[in-house]
């Protein structure tokens, strides 16, 4: 088994870009949501994201393999990954990114509570409940904030029901037997599902062009290329390499940074609302990843 070792230089860069790029995509979803219906660009995004994923197999010389035994958790793991990014979306086309992005990352949350009654190992300690207590008060307040929200409650509840589907999906891989897949393997189960998943739904949401401009198809690229494919196999890299205490802890810095790049490249205001429940959250999720400290001897 490889020993993961701690971040270093090239780890710690690597991990900033990837976050920067992370917090970015909200920003472009929202974007390219003014020339796409947002359900078919998530479904063109899995689409053409196949098409880099097929080359990192072929120039890496990995492989994706399906096996017979994996056919059921591949299409739920496709089905959750289909109906997180529908939410997603949407609510990007109805809500700020700001708001999107405090609501979507809140997964770590519900990924515990799932975990302490389906995961061994995952119990939740005396700190653990403390810091899932602060979570949830970030999430209801940012809920409850409804003066300065800048979007509707549905698209604040689309954009929580999408943490609730990216939880269920970590917990697909985690109990099934895709957790001995690769991550190419995990990636294509995802999009090869998705993709007619959400293209299909799509043309039962009306026309599926807003106008699109040369900057809106940019946009629908950069999530295909850089998120959707090359970003998650990355991450496993990472994971593979670094203690995942250390590539887990940049995750706290995804919300921050889309809030921040909502404001500069939008020209959303949060109120000190919404800077407050990202707060509560982000702090709730540092003590429910906060491991337990030995006994001094």
């Amino acid at each position: 088994m490889n020993t993961r070792i701690e971040l270093d230089r090239t780890g710690f860069v690597s991990l900033t870009v990837l976050t920067v790029v992370l917090a970015l995509n909200q920003v472009v979803i929202k974007y390219t949501n003014g020339g796409l219906q947002p359900v078919f660009q998530a479904g063109l995004r899995s689409t053409l994201a196949l098409i880099p994923l097929l080359i990192w197999v072929a120039l890496s010389r990995r492989e994706i393999r399906f096996e017979r035994s994996q056919v059921a958790a591949g299409l739920m793991l496709g089905g959750w990954f289909a109906l997180e990014f529908l939410l997603l979306f949407t609510a990007l086309d109805r809500t700020t990114v700001s708001r999107s992005a405090i609501l979507f990352y809140s997964m770590p949350v519900w990924l515990a509570v799932a975990g302490h009654f389906l995961l061994p190992g995952e119990r939740l300690t005396s700190v653990r409940l403390t810091g899932l207590a602060l979570a949830m008060a970030g999430v209801i307040w940012a809920l409850a904030d409804r003066d300065a929200a800048g979007g509707d409650m549905l698209g604040d509840l689309m954009a929580l029901a999408g943490s609730f589907c990216w939880a269920a999906l970590a917990l697909t891989v985690r109990l099934s037997s895709l957790k001995r897949a690769s991550a190419e393997t995990q990636l294509a189960w995802q999009l090869l599902v998705s993709a007619p998943i959400l293209l299909g739904v799509a043309l039962l949401g009306g026309p599926v062009l807003r106008d699109p401009t040369l900057l809106h198809w940019v946009g629908l690229g950069f999530q295909a290329v850089l998120v959707a494919s090359l970003c998650f196999l990355w991450w496993f890299y990472l994971l593979a390499r670094y203690k995942a205490s250390a590539v887990g802890s940049f995750g706290f810095l995804t919300p921050v940074l889309s809030v921040v790049l909502g404001a500069v490249l939008l020209g959303e205001r949060p109120g000190f609302e919404v800077v407050a429940s990202l707060g509560l959250i982000i702090a709730g999720i540092a003590l429910m990843n906060r491991k337990p400290r030995l006994p001094m001897t």
